[in-house]
């Protein structure tokens, strides 16, 4: 049930974008930025961030934005990393913080919170600006083999396909 699941609503729209000719590296590319982008650590800015380079880099901006939603709960889990990192690039003090503690400040109002958080949130984004690049690379480096062969199989698949009058 897990597997249909998986299989219907991520493999197979990147599979239909394929089919519509997208090329698999720019699928790839889409795919890799909506992740990178996806965990950057200032809720809400990430969605901004992937239409801004979706539409620059002419990439898909369905697969990258569905992507940037898929990494949410990862963006979050990723937030208090990101900050320590640029604490310590920064070479400042750790702020006691907390998922929850942030949540609380947030339902008090997104002001208020910012002005709160705000050298959290300068330091996760110092944090993310060192790592996210990179991923973001790694990311399609490791995707890009695997929709060549998604694009491959599907050619092959077509081809050995009766053909339709």
């Amino acid at each position: 049930m897990l597997r249909d699941l998986i299989r219907r609503r991520l493999f197979e729209p990147i599979l239909t974008l394929l089919r519509q000719g997208i090329t698999p590296q720019k699928i790839a590319l889409s795919l890799a930025f909506g992740l990178g982008l996806g965990i950057f650590p200032v809720l809400g800015v990430s969605t901004v961030l992937c239409t801004a380079v979706a539409l620059v880099l002419r990439l898909n901006l369905a697969a990258t934005q569905f992507v940037n939603y898929l990494a949410a709960p990862l963006q979050l889990i990723l937030i208090i990393p990101f900050v320590r990192l640029g604490e310590h690039l920064a070479h400042a003090a750790p702020q006691p913080l907390s998922i929850s503690g942030g949540l609380r400040l947030l339902a008090a109002g997104v002001f208020n919170a910012v002005i709160v958080l705000w050298s959290a949130i300068v330091h996760a984004a110092l944090g993310w600006a060192l790592a996210g690049p990179p991923f973001i690379y790694l990311a399609y480096l490791l995707l890009k083999p695997l929709m060549m062969k998604a694009a491959r199989t599907k050619r092959l698949a077509r081809a050995g396909a009766p053909q339709q009058p």
